[in-house]
């Protein structure tokens, strides 16, 4: 029987380590924390519970950061599990069948239930997500600069389970508001440094079109109040991203009346046009 090592990336997970742990340890030969700076006591209870491998290392985004863990695992099979996601009695059962015939694949995609403040999400884009988690240590790594990257294995080498790992994703919407921030200042980052400039067109359709998407055509109406919180959320999340943009390109910078106080007077009182970004 091949043996596993569970990864889990966290940082300030204290509410979750406990009980994601508990559900590696279901599958797990080894269960490996990898922390990028934990200041709530998530390692203390990490310690506390016994029998985990921590590394700790500062974050950049979480493709490098899984990356750099991957390969310091002691099994040659890994599994990556969020510290907001669980391992099911049925997904270990599935998994441990796998190890104990031989793997004949070099991943394995794994589904996802997505829960929003305690409820399952089975529709609006979230009902059929799958991730590929289950991999061979040194045939699988993260492809993306963003946080948001997926594990690369070569054509023809990947498979997909049946059961589902549980995803809780955000309990509060303080929750929700602070990783969202991040996520859209971060792609719209990216687009600018590729020199895409924003679109009026996406600015003003993308979001409605999102919504239109999520709500009606993959029916996120059927999950009730839940299913159009996280509809529109969606739609908001695309015109954040469109708004950042256009910050990044063509917002004024707001004037230092201490810095403008220092400097000389212009002779002309002609309105200077804002310059232009430039893009590296």
């Amino acid at each position: 029987m091949r043996k596993l090592t569970v990864i889990i990336p966290c940082k300030n997970e204290r509410l979750n380590i406990r009980a994601c742990i508990e559900s590696a340890r279901l599958i797990a030969d080894e269960v490996l924390i990898a922390d990028s700076g934990s200041t709530d006591g998530t390692l203390e209870l990490v310690a506390q519970m016994g029998g985990c491998r921590v590394i700790e290392r500062e974050y950049v985004h979480s493709g490098d950061f899984k990356n750099w863990a991957i390969p310091q695992a002691t099994h040659e099979w890994v599994f990556i599990l969020d510290a907001d996601e669980r391992i099911t009695p049925a997904l270990a059962a599935e998994v441990r069948r796998h190890l104990a015939e031989g793997p004949k694949l070099d991943g394995y995609l794994v589904p996802r239930l997505n829960y929003f403040m305690g409820y399952p999400v089975h529709r609006s884009g979230w009902g059929n997500e799958a991730l590929m988690r289950f991999f061979h240590r040194d045939r699988g790594r993260y492809v993306g600069d963003t946080d948001h990257a997926e594990v690369a294995i070569a054509p023809g080498r990947s498979g997909r389970l049946r059961a589902r790992m549980e995803h809780y994703t955000f309990w509060t919407y303080d929750q929700y508001l602070r990783k969202f921030d991040r996520y859209a200042r971060w792609q719209a980052g990216v687009w600018f440094e590729q020199g895409r400039p924003p679109s009026l067109f996406k600015l003003f359709c993308n979001a409605p079109l999102r919504f239109f998407r999520c709500y009606v055509l993959q029916r996120g109406f059927l999950d009730g109040v839940v299913g159009f919180q996280v509809s529109m959320l969606q739609a908001y999340h695309t015109f954040m991203k469109q708004v950042r943009l256009w910050e990044l390109w063509h917002a004024r910078p707001q004037p230092d009346p201490d810095k403008a106080a220092s400097e000389p007077r212009p002779r002309s009182r002609a309105p200077q046009s804002p310059s232009r970004p430039v893009v590296a």
